[in-house]
């Protein structure tokens, strides 16, 4: 699964040690915000894949000649873009489910209402799969 990737599993020399990195580098780096850790009841770090590519990251962009600023800043810009991303996924989304709304009321088809409320978008003249319990509520054609 992907989301494994972000369970936190790994002790910070074990995490130093896939990142090829020393331990107290990887604490300046939490200091900074760069890549910051869960934290386990005694306050000792506990890192995941994900923190460990991210480290990977750093280093490379280290070895580049990037500055520890610079690559915050690009981690940032890199996050922002992500997020972005999402977010046109989902207008995306509710645009398409607009569209298909408007093309119902169109076709006359006022909505279709799922068994448990939720809202079934069907072409003209399709029936619900199977044996539904889908509710169909047309208007009248014009």
């Amino acid at each position: 699964m992907d989301n494994d990737r972000f369970i936190p599993v790994f002790v910070i020399s074990v995490a130093a040690q896939l990142a090829d990195m020393h331990p107290q580098t990887l604490r300046q780096y939490d200091r900074m915000g760069l890549v910051m850790p869960s934290r386990q009841g005694g306050k000792q770090r506990r890192y995941s894949l994900h923190d460990v590519d991210l480290l990977r990251e750093i280093q490379l962009l280290s070895k580049e000649g990037v500055s520890l600023e610079g690559i915050k800043r690009i981690m940032a810009l890199e996050h922002q873009v992500a997020a972005l991303r999402s977010h046109v996924r989902e207008l995306n989304e509710e645009l398409s489910d607009a569209r298909a709304y408007r093309q119902a009321l169109e076709a006359g088809r006022v909505f279709a209402a799922g068994a448990a409320g939720d809202v079934v978008s069907l072409a003209r003249g399709q029936r619900p799969r199977g044996r539904s319990q889908a509710i169909v509520v047309w208007s009248p054609q014009r």
